[in-house]
């Protein structure tokens, strides 16, 4: 088993495992430290399926091109892919079989938009985008993110794929409403990775741009099986992203309820204001969440990602298990384990 690290010097990136992985995503765990390429574009997102999104994401970065631009670019890669039951397209539906799905993507002006519940669009991300630069709000939810949509010339589709209907299916039998932690372990093929590690629901992205300036988003199609119109952290502004170009930027994952009573993205930007590392201000708001409810170490995941100013990244997570994936000129196939309380 390999050994964490504790990175408590301002320079502190990540927790313990780096994993480089070829163009198939096999991976093998290495221990090595990390020295960030600072005054360059970066970009990291939540999750092994963050490997993929970074590449979109990159191939805007290393031309020079807008953060914004990467990260809406990246995403879309989860969103478009129907073997990824947690994100987008093919995403696991709610307790009434629909698929609804939440977005927010927030600039370096601190310009944002975000939609939730919206049903039928195969890139929420970019209907969010659209929020922030065509109307006057930052959310629009349901019905009206839909018909905003449509009017902006996305188009209708069904995103319930046979699978996950069949998955759905299933869990009718039973019907159990308490999230499990980790549940995606079992929801997906433990052939997709090494290891069954496929256990992730949203990805959240960071980048910085050859101008220094960051930019994120963060989209999911939920909590599996939640009943019709649950909405998570994930396109709240302050909860499951958060970006201050002056600061730094965070995302989160997991159960998303304990992350908006916590603001959790904002949170940990805030403590980055304050000097915290990366890694240092996500262990913190993980903590503050423990403090309150001390039967969550047993009971959830959740985990935060964040990236400074200066190039410094790192996360922290309730539970083992959270990876998250890490592209600069470097390296554009970092997949880093990172540190958890339990």
């Amino acid at each position: 088993m390999i050994s964490r690290r504790k990175f408590l010097a301002a320079t502190s990136l990540t927790g313990a495992s780096i994993v480089a992985g070829n163009k198939s995503f096999s991976k093998v765990f290495e221990e090595k430290s990390i020295t960030p390429v600072l005054n360059s574009p970066i970009v990291i997102s939540t999750w092994d399926f963050g490997i993929a999104a970074n590449a979109a994401a990159w191939e805007v970065l290393k031309n020079k091109g807008r953060a914004l631009d990467a990260v809406e670019k990246g995403v879309h890669v989860p969103e478009a892919d129907e073997s990824n039951q947690s994100v987008g397209y093919g995403g696991l539906p709610d307790r009434d079989g629909r698929v609804t799905l939440d977005a927010c993507i927030m600039d370096e002006l601190g310009n944002c938009g975000s939609v939730a519940a919206l049903e039928h669009i195969l890139h929420p991300i970019s209907v969010a985008r659209l929020v922030m630069e065509k109307t006057p709000h930052v959310m629009l939810v349901g019905a009206g993110a839909l018909q905003f949509a449509m009017e902006q010339g996305f188009k209708k589709e069904n995103l319930l794929t046979p699978a996950s209907e069949k998955a759905w299916k299933a869990w009718l039998k039973n019907a159990r409403y308490q999230p499990e932690i980790n549940i995606e372990n079992r929801l997906f093929s433990p052939t997709k990775l090494p290891g069954n590690q496929y256990n992730h629901d949203t990805i959240g992205m960071l980048a910085i741009d050859a101008a220094g300036n960051m930019s994120g988003a963060c989209t999911t199609s939920g909590m599996a099986y939640k009943m019709h119109g649950r909405v998570g952290d994930s396109p709240i502004i302050g909860a499951g992203l958060y970006v201050d170009n002056e600061v730094g930027g965070a995302t989160s994952t997991g159960v998303g309820e304990e992350v908006i009573r916590n603001v959790g993205s904002f949170l940990v930007v805030e403590l980055m204001r304050q000097g915290y590392p990366p890694e240092e201000a996500c262990k913190e708001a993980v903590m503050r969440i423990i403090r309150k409810k001390p039967n969550t170490a047993k009971e959830i995941q959740v985990g935060f990602l964040a990236l400074n100013k200066k190039g410094e990244y790192g996360a922290y997570a309730i539970q083992q298990g959270f990876s998250y994936a890490v592209c600069n000129e470097k390296d554009q196939k970092l997949l880093v384990k990172a540190n958890s309380y339990s």
